[in-house]
This record gives C-alpha cells, structure tokens and sequence, in this order.
C-alpha cells in the first residue's frame, strides 16, 4: 500500500523524529545497503506514524463537530474518523474489482456486486466487503464532495444506495457470528437510519475543522 507522500501528505506527518533517528541510525549500519528489507520495516514505521496522526486528526475534527451539532454517538463518530483515514488513500477509495480495473463510481460498485456473485470464487464476506464499501463510498462523497456528486449524479441515489448497502451490513452483522466489526449491527443500522445527517455532519467538519488540516485533496 502507497504511503502517503508529496504535496498529499500532512504536513505533520512527514517522518517524526524518532522515525527520522530510526532511518539515520539503520543507514549507519548498513542495513539499508544490504538489501530492501531494512528499508521496507524503516518505510513501514513512517508510514505507521502518519497514519496515526492523520487518524488522531480526523477523530478530532469529527468529534469536534458532533459536539457542534448536538450529535451524541460515540461509535459513529469514531467510524467517520477511520472512514476518512482509509478514504486518504486513493487504492482505499477507489479499490480493484475482480478483473484489475479501479471502482470509481456507485455504478461500478454495484456491477461488481453483481459480478460477484457469477464468480467461480465467490464468498460471501466479499459481497459484505462490497456493500460496506458502498455505503462508505457514497456517505463521503455526500459528505466530502457534495458539491461534485450534485453536478454529476443525483444526491438522491446516492442516500438510497448508500442507506441500501448499511442496511444489509447491519442485518448480515446482526445475525452472523462473524460481523464485520463487533458491535456493528446497530452501528450500521444507525448510519442506514441517519445516513443524510452523518453525511451533513461531514459536510459541516469538511467546512469548519479541516481549514487547520493537513493538506489531503479532500481539505480544501
């Protein structure tokens, strides 16, 4: 997976301190030079730590915004926090179906939902994955790029198919006893029951708490 770099990195989260003391220190036993294995654990370790303060951001933002908005739904706002943590990777957002290309749109997401099923392979913790994906999907456009899915799709067929696919995450995860995330049942049932306030609800953090943020193609 891409680390984030360049101008889409945080500001802060370029090697800390002590991951930037970890790679001089590696560079001056050679382990670098020896092959790509000192350089891949010292990467993983950078990546590690960006990761967590882009996390620790977010979560911040989000609950800064429940706060705002009267909001009082400790899980949802922590699952809005990793949302968008995963969604700064573009591999993340827009992943690989079963034949290589990239799903960018709710329309691929759906066909490839389809797909699944007519695959030889086919698993049903595929089609769960896929259906979290596009509720994930369609709440951060709406919340994150409403005005770019307002001009080019219906904001209305994104509620539906993004309530659709939380609904059936939150039944599979009330009935299974392998949910895709403990608890997930009633959390997911939430967001299929509140899906336009969530996705306002991050409009309102895109707009009042990210102007401080790190600089991501979405905190703008």
């Amino acid at each position: 997976m891409r680390c984030l770099a360049g101008k889409y990195a945080p500001k802060s989260v370029y090697p800390s301190n002590n991951a930037s003391n970890r790679l001089a220190t590696t560079r001056s036993h050679g382990n670098v030079a020896r092959g790509p294995s000192g350089t891949a654990r010292i990467l993983s370790e950078v990546c590690y730590d960006a990761n967590v303060e882009l996390r620790s951001f977010f979560d911040r933002a989000v609950r800064a915004s429940f706060r705002d908005l009267a909001l009082h739904d400790d899980a949802a706002a922590g699952y809005l926090a990793d949302l968008l943590t995963r969604f700064a990777r573009t591999e993340q957002l827009f992943p690989r179906g079963i034949t290589g290309q990239r799903l960018e749109t709710v329309v691929d997401l759906l066909l490839e939902t389809q797909a699944l099923w007519q695959d030889a392979g086919f698993a049903p913790e595929r089609e769960i994955s896929m259906r979290r994906h596009i509720g994930d999907y369609t709440l951060f456009m709406l919340g994150v790029f409403r005005e770019r899915v307002e001009r080019m799709a219906s904001s209305g067929f994104y509620v539906t198919q993004g309530t659709r696919a939380y609904r059936f995450v939150s039944e599979h995860d009330r009935a299974s006893s392998r949910p895709v995330r403990p608890a997930g049942g009633p959390l997911f049932g939430r967001l299929a029951d509140c899906f336009e306030g969530y996705a306002r609800a991050l409009d309102y953090t895109r707009r009042v708490h990210f102007a401080s943020g790190p600089s991501l193609p979405f905190l703008v």
